[in-house]
């Protein structure tokens, strides 16, 4: 697809990057995996490549001499959450993605739907309870959203620890271990629809991919263990028009939250055929289940196309302040 072409102002030069993975957060493991995976892509695209198991304890990994720029593939906190974003900045080390401040909402997914909503990108109705409210307060706010809800952490990830509430004793459960942990969950309008996601390169959507899970809902295990069940449909049957407005609204959501390079923005479409935004993953995952990868190989691009794609799009973003 010729949207899809590197641009010629950017010379195809091969670059000494560092794939930063790991990290603190209970993404670890998916982290590990997708690094190693971009790693592999990029040595395949014939970029000089050094990994890095990065933590915010250690980030010596940024110094390394020689150095061009860092691949951020952590997921959660820390990694997608804006401090090493920030960090990079202050260091002066050109990173692929979004700068802290997208990072930051992209991870916080009210303040997320707050923004978008005021953009005019339909969401689920949700509230946020804290451990700090009074029982009073939240057994008022909590009839104004009916089960089924989703119940789920503000600023999680791969949707662990993600509740499918059909009833009051399941959501009131789920919500004791979320505060429990957290100290602050969401509790969301449960929608029923098909679930959409779309990945943004650049500034153009990818393919839209339709997710039919084996379990009730896309949760971790469907995303990362289930080899055979969850069915991907790509470039689904769906109207012209609705197809273009979700495409339209994802690229809307990651320029509005001021997102660079790459994200994947997930709707559920109601039974209006209206997308109604679920939240946008500004690092999506490189493993073998991941679902940009997938989007991009329908578009024509291999694993090594998309990788060096998205460090070729940040090194002409990062020496172009202006773009």
């Amino acid at each position: 697809m010729e949207v899809f072409e590197m641009e010629d102002v950017v010379k195809r030069e091969l670059y000494d990057i560092t794939v930063l993975m790991g990290g603190p957060s209970n993404e670890r493991e998916v982290s590990l995996l997708s690094g190693d995976a971009v790693a592999k892509a990029l040595e395949s695209a014939g970029h000089r490549v050094t990994r890095a198991d990065i933590t915010p304890r250690n980030t010596s990994a940024l110094d390394r001499p020689g150095m061009d720029i860092a691949f951020i593939a952590l997921h959660g906190e820390f990694g997608e959450s804006g401090e090493l974003q920030q960090i990079c900045e202050e260091k002066g080390v050109r990173y692929t993605g979004s700068p802290p401040r997208a990072s930051r909402l992209g991870m916080d997914k009210a303040a997320a739907k707050q923004i978008l909503l005021r953009a005019d990108i339909a969401t689920p109705e949700w509230m946020i309870l804290e451990k700090f409210h009074s029982l009073e307060d939240v057994g008022a706010w909590l009839k104004e959203i009916t089960p089924p809800v989703i119940v789920k952490p503000v600023d999680g990830g791969s949707s662990l620890d993600v509740y499918l509430c059909p009833d009051l004793a399941s959501r009131d459960d789920a919500l004791e271990d979320l505060l429990d942990t957290y100290g602050r969950a969401m509790v969301e309008e449960c929608i029923a629809g098909r679930e959409l996601t779309v990945g943004i390169l650049g500034a153009e959507a990818l393919p839209i991919i339709e997710i039919l899970p084996s379990h009730r809902f896309y949760d971790y295990d469907a995303k990362y263990a289930d080899d055979a069940g969850t069915q991907y449909h790509l470039n689904p049957d769906l109207p012209d028009d609705v197809a273009q407005r979700v495409k339209n609204d994802a690229v809307k959501a990651h320029r509005t939250l001021g997102c660079k390079d790459l994200s994947r923005v997930d709707f559920i479409l109601d039974k209006d055929n209206v997308p109604q935004f679920l939240e946008i993953n500004t690092i999506p995952g490189f493993t073998s289940h991941s679902l940009v990868p997938m989007a991009a190989r329908q578009a024509g691009m291999t694993m090594p196309d998309l990788c060096d794609r998205i460090v070729r799009l940040a090194m002409q973003r990062q020496m172009c302040p202006s773009a």
